[in-house]
């Protein structure tokens, strides 16, 4: 499966458009993550702890999209994008989404 943010791949031709595509998932800190976040925050640098749950919910959220777009037959999803909102306090939730198209060779 071909996932891109372009509107269009080299090489091959939108025959179909199947419809958006998503993958979403919420998650929430850890409190012992927490701990060690605010201790980081004294010193500054990168919340590694932070880094790491965010870069996981964004692979689950695209595994998520990839996985609907196989259901409905797609080639390729194109034009993705990833947007973040807060939930409540603490937790956040990712989303992927994009369109699943059909392709032939040009």
């Amino acid at each position: 499966m071909i996932v891109t943010n372009t509107e269009s791949i080299p090489g091959k031709k939108i025959v179909k458009i199947l419809g958006v595509v998503k993958g979403n998932t919420v998650r929430a800190r850890f409190i012992g993550k927490d701990i060690i976040a605010g201790l980081k925050g004294i010193v500054g640098g990168e919340v590694s702890e932070y880094s790491t749950l965010m870069s996981e919910a964004r692979d689950d959220a695209f595994r998520k999209m990839v996985q609907e777009a196989q259901v409905l037959g797609a080639d390729a999803v194109v034009n993705i994008r990833f947007t973040t909102s807060n939930v409540m306090q603490g937790m956040a939730e990712i989303l992927a989404y994009g369109t699943a198209v059909k392709l032939e060779d040009l």
